[in-house]
């Protein structure tokens, strides 16, 4: 792990002004399980719903999501781009939304994928980690392929604040391999694995690291192909891909073997396609999670 910077070295002598989110989201897992579901308002989801692809079905949407399922999960994750193309009054959404969460008991993970250089990413930090900002979520999800170091003001950030990261490691996108399978043995997916895990160090003693990572659910035997030492990462996993992506619980677990019990599971369309009504999405919500522990 890199030298401490004096805003980190500030941060860490005054301590975090909650429990870490690796602590915190350990603690969900255990009581609730490893369930994260995704608030995914695509139009096509909108439109099975009876509802407007507008701001209006945006927020009704969104919010009749966090009231159904938020005790069942251990986290919910709006995606942040299917806010954002409503504009400044989906963004405004998107507040009521993590709000919502708050108020709710449940953790947040804004699904942003940020990364940039500098005064950009402290930027960028400030907006999704930091105290006092509408938009500061529990965790927020990053992109590492400016460099891993790159993304510093948001891991300061989130010790500071007791926030957490979970960085793009392993994408089950066709065009992902291109860039994350890159290096054989010394692969980019690992060396990204590898400097979360020194991230991690900072968190020794937790039950979770607050440096995760996201893998894909559907990446099957890439994580061991590709030396992923995801057990000695120290931090969660970010799952995406159970349900209509065709990932069940079995196949999470083969894929990610002894470090399967740090995984959270993400679903979104499949419990979506359940609404409107609220049993609907509890059912299977519920469903999804019994097959996931």
């Amino acid at each position: 792990m890199s030298e401490q910077s004096p805003r980190a070295r500030q941060a860490a002598s005054r301590g975090p002004s909650r429990a870490p989110f690796g602590a915190r989201l350990a603690a969900a897992m255990r009581e609730r399980g490893p369930l994260c579901v995704g608030i995914d308002p695509h139009p096509s989801l909108l439109a099975s719903w009876g509802l407007t692809d507008d701001v209006d079905g945006l927020r009704r949407f969104s919010l009749a999501t966090v009231d159904a399922v938020a005790d069942l999960a251990a986290a919910l994750k709006p995606q942040v781009a299917l806010y954002e193309r409503h504009g400044s009054a989906g963004l405004a959404v998107l507040e009521e939304v993590l709000a919502a969460c708050g108020a709710a008991g449940v953790l947040s993970i804004a699904d942003a994928k940020r990364g940039d250089i500098g005064s950009t990413m402290a930027a960028y930090a400030d907006a999704w980690l930091g105290d006092g900002s509408p938009l500061a979520a529990d965790a927020v999800t990053l992109s590492p392929y400016l460099g891993f170091g790159s993304l510093r003001p948001a891991l300061e950030t989130a010790a500071e604040t007791g926030r957490g990261v979970f960085v793009l490691a392993l994408t089950s996108n066709p065009e992902g391999p291109s860039v994350q399978h890159v290096g054989g043995a010394h692969s980019v997916a690992r060396t990204v694995c590898e400097a979360a895990s020194a991230e991690n160090a900072r968190y020794a003693g937790e039950p979770l690291g607050s440096v995760g990572l996201v893998v894909g659910a559907t990446v099957g035997d890439a994580v061991v192909r590709l030396g992923l030492d995801l057990a000695a990462m120290g931090g969660p996993i970010l799952a995406p891909g159970i349900g209509a992506q065709g990932a069940n619980g079995a196949a999470l677990r083969a894929t990610f073997g002894r470090a399967a019990s740090r995984v959270l599971g993400t679903s979104s369309r499949e419990i979506l396609a359940g609404g409107p009504g609220r049993s609907g999405l509890r059912e299977r919500a519920e469903r999804t999670l019994a097959d996931l522990v």
